[in-house]
């Protein structure tokens, strides 16, 4: 199954355990395939280097490089797709969208709200990290 992860579940999965964690495990082990975008890996590199992670990142031994870098070679990149605004209040959701139409991916696994709120996108369903572990059955 063809998954794109916006960046909050990616920060989650990489530095705590839990259901964003499984999602990523189920990309280790090939159960899905994951895809990103420069775009998305740019804005996951932002987030990582945020003051408010410093401590998280010391007590689990990485950098932020290292979690990038990691992440970069799990998901496949792909050049995000040409869309019209979807999330006006939020912008920076398109780019998450794009990626998905770009990968031809069947689900974007989110806890935004935004993204949440549409359910679907061109036939791309939008899920919470929980509810993609119970269509893959882990």
């Amino acid at each position: 199954m063809r998954v794109v992860a916006d960046t909050s579940t990616v920060v989650s999965g990489l530095m705590w355990r839990g259901k964003p964690r499984q999602v990523l495990d189920a990309a280790r082990t090939r159960t899905i395939s994951l895809f990103t975008s420069t775009t998305l890996l740019a804005e996951l590199e932002d987030v990582l280097n945020r003051d408010k992670f410093a401590r998280r990142l010391a007590l689990i031994g990485h950098s932020p490089r290292d979690l990038l870098v990691g992440y970069a070679a799990l998901a496949t990149i792909v050049t995000p797709a040409v869309i019209s605004p979807v999330i006006l209040v939020d912008p920076d959701d398109d780019a998450v969208l794009a990626c998905a139409v770009a990968a031809s991916a069947k689900v974007v696994v989110s806890g935004d709200s935004h993204l949440l709120a549409l359910k679907k996108y061109q036939n791309i369903l939008i899920l919470k990290a929980a509810e993609l572990l119970e269509c893959i059955a882990i």
